[in-house]
């Protein structure tokens, strides 16, 4: 299974739900490969927001190792599941995603029914608190996901 989880600069919550998706994958003995990206060039190379480093650092998890990059469009047919953060971005990928594409592409949030987590919000603009309320999101986002595709 892979999964490519997107936000917009792919420095704040793509690379935090990488993360996270990745340690609760090792923590279930899950396979599954992961990686994150963002609708705009933005950020290209540059590491995690050292907020988004430090949230998941608290969490035992470390993201210090990832780079940002812009989706492609190889990444529908590399990934099963593209997982956008929020509706802005679900939108641009369904605009630049191929007419045939291997990926469900799907708000992260609202994969299936009756589940709903919401948008994950953009903390970027904000303090320390946005970063560890979009961490505790995306880890009950995330477990449940990973449930969902392996019950």
């Amino acid at each position: 299974m892979k999964v490519l989880t997107v936000c917009l600069g792919n420095i704040c919550r793509s690379p935090a739900a990488q993360g996270i998706l990745e340690h609760f994958a090792q923590q279930k003995g899950l396979d599954i490969s992961v990686d994150s990206a963002g609708t705009a060039a933005y950020h290209i190379g540059k590491l995690p927001d050292a907020r988004s480093i430090r949230a998941l650092k608290s969490a035992g998890i470390d993201i210090s190792h990832q780079r940002a990059r812009q989706v492609t469009l190889s990444d529908f047919d590399r990934f099963d599941w593209v997982v956008a953060m929020d509706a802005e971005n679900l939108v641009n990928l369904q605009r630049i995603k191929p007419a045939q594409c291997h990926a469900k592409v799907v708000m992260f949030g609202r994969y299936r029914d009756a589940v709903d987590f919401g948008e994950v919000g953009d903390p970027y603009y904000g303090g320390d608190q946005g970063f560890e309320d979009m961490r505790n999101q995306l880890m009950m986002i995330s477990n449940d996901f990973l449930d969902h595709l392996y019950d």
